[in-house]
């Protein structure tokens, strides 16, 4: 058994490797997240996040039985997104479609963890002792990428959300995320999300033909 599972992590460790091959590293993107995960963890402003902490609770129950455990994790977001001006929803959104909340969850290309960060990115910033299962560094890791793709995008949500997921020009992936988004975890009206607005008028996705 220990054999299999030894093999197992030499194939996707070998997997990762021949995926960052294929991945033009953006310098700006490499700059960010060394900046960001060499920085202090500042606290939350944890007054301001009481509602949103207890109504999301409540969704991510059928996802993590353990309160303890669906508190860290929230209290994680919410401080992880609020750094890179990020609806918090919508990083729980993306958690949701990339690992269904498993922290130990590995893609077939060897991405890692709730947000499924790809591990070249340890060694492009010098970090090779991160632990992507971690669930505070998967987080800041997962939050500093999604911030620069909408960025590079432009604000224009399902091309960053594409780029996220490196299916830039394909409308599953953003289609299922902002789905999620609308459905499960979006707090704030459609009118307070520009983002959202913009993405619905653009391109026409399924998952925003209701407010």
């Amino acid at each position: 058994m220990l054999c299999r599972t030894l093999v197992l992590l030499l194939l996707l460790t070998c997997a990762a490797g021949a995926a960052a091959r294929q991945v033009e590293v953006d310098p700006l993107l490499r700059e960010r997240l060394a900046l960001n995960m060499a920085e202090n963890h500042d606290d939350m402003d944890v007054f301001d996040a009481q509602v949103w902490l207890r109504v999301s609770d409540q969704r991510l129950q059928r996802y993590l039985s353990r309160q303890n455990e669906r508190l860290t994790l929230l209290q994680l977001v919410y401080r992880e997104a609020a750094r890179q001006s990020l609806d918090p929803d919508l990083v729980l959104a993306v958690m949701q479609i990339e690992s269904h909340f498993d922290r130990y969850a590995i893609s077939r290309v060897g991405a890692q963890g709730l947000m499924q960060v790809m591990p070249f990115w340890r060694l492009e910033i010098g970090r090779p002792q991160d632990n992507l299962t971690d669930v505070e560094t998967n987080i800041r890791y997962g939050t500093v990428i999604l911030a620069h793709y909408i960025d590079v995008a432009k604000e224009d949500l399902v091309d960053a959300l594409a780029r996220y997921n490196g299916s830039r020009g394909r409308l599953k992936y953003p289609e299922k995320v902002i789905g999620a988004w609308r459905k499960t975890w979006r707090n704030k009206s459609s009118d307070e999300l520009p983002l959202y607005q913009a993405s619905c008028q653009n391109y026409g996705l399924r998952a925003c033909r209701y407010r």
